[in-house]
């Protein structure tokens, strides 16, 4: 029932929103601060860890019919977990995590308020629409970042259009991932390629703006690496196993460009601690689904 429960909220994407927070902490310049206090990265950690993990609970409560034809091995159409135990769940999580934003901000409180709207809406609304369904899911992602920005309040407006590049990547994966079940469209995976191209361009751009592209340099690489051949074999054969390949990899590595955005804005050492999490997120991602 435990691992029925935490399989709902996906471990491995918890451990990318961690990532999320701590880039936006580092694009808020919070780690070049004379001793940062840590209490408010803890908070955030939290609060970014049940928002997430209740977006994606009350979206397999709002997918539980066609997850019954689907994909009928999940928690709540296999009937281990009931739909009103996931419900509960995803209520308490996106309280928990909107309750620990207010502890650092009133900032990050309503950031977290916004986080929640933008996941139900995709969950029960977004997710159906060619165009919106992408745009809403990488906001999810974009106020996310900006939810660890919201350590430093005032730097919040300074940088709320940063908030666009992850909404662009998120947006690409979501796109790709219309296809895990019956196969996508080259032409959708090749836009896809093109979006992944321009964010790693757009971070570049800021870490030479920042004078760190050396520093940067070596996980925009890895990033590249790990995005790029999944999403090729995707373009060639898109069926569905090589879709849902392109999308883990797209989601997980996430970390990747979250250390970039560290190394761009603070150090490499805090960038490497970053990378680090990524063998936690690939572990948790062999024993819970991804999407």
């Amino acid at each position: 029932m435990l691992k029925a429960l935490l399989s709902l909220t996906r471990p491995a994407n918890l451990v990318t929103a961690i990532a999320d927070v701590l880039a936006g902490m580092a694009i808020a310049g919070y780690f070049l601060v004379q001793n940062p206090a840590p209490a408010p990265v803890g908070w955030l950690a939290l609060a970014t860890v049940c928002l997430y993990g209740g977006g994606v609970v009350f979206n397999d409560v709002f997918d539980a019919e066609l997850d019954a034809i689907e994909r009928p091995e999940r928690a709540i159409p296999s009937g281990v977990v009931s739909k009103r135990t996931a419900t509960l769940l995803g209520v308490v999580l996106l309280v928990i995590g909107i309750a620990a934003s207010f502890l650092v901000n009133p900032t990050a409180g309503f950031l977290a308020i916004g986080i929640a709207v933008a996941s139900l809406v995709y969950d029960r609304f977004g997710k159906h629409h060619d165009w919106l369904g992408p745009v809403n899911m990488g906001l999810c992602r974009g106020l996310n970042l900006l939810l660890g920005v919201s350590i430093i309040p005032e730097q919040v407006l300074p940088w709320a259009w940063i908030g666009l590049v992850p909404i662009a990547y998120i947006a690409a994966i979501t796109m790709i991932s219309r296809g895990e079940v019956h196969g996508g469209s080259v032409t959708t995976l090749r836009v896809a390629g093109l979006l992944y191209a321009l964010v790693i361009g757009c971070v570049a751009a800021l870490a030479q703006q920042q004078q760190q592209l050396g520093t940067a340099l070596p996980f925009l690489i890895l990033f590249g690496y790990y995005i790029f051949p999944p999403l090729w074999r995707a373009v060639r054969e898109p069926i569905g196993q090589n879709i849902g390949m392109a999308v883990r990899a797209g989601v997980l590595s996430l970390i990747v460009m979250n250390a970039a955005w560290v190394a761009a804005f603070a150090s490499f050492p805090l960038a490497m601690l970053v990378f680090c999490l990524l063998p936690l997120s690939r572990l948790l991602a062999k024993i819970f689904a991804v999407t």
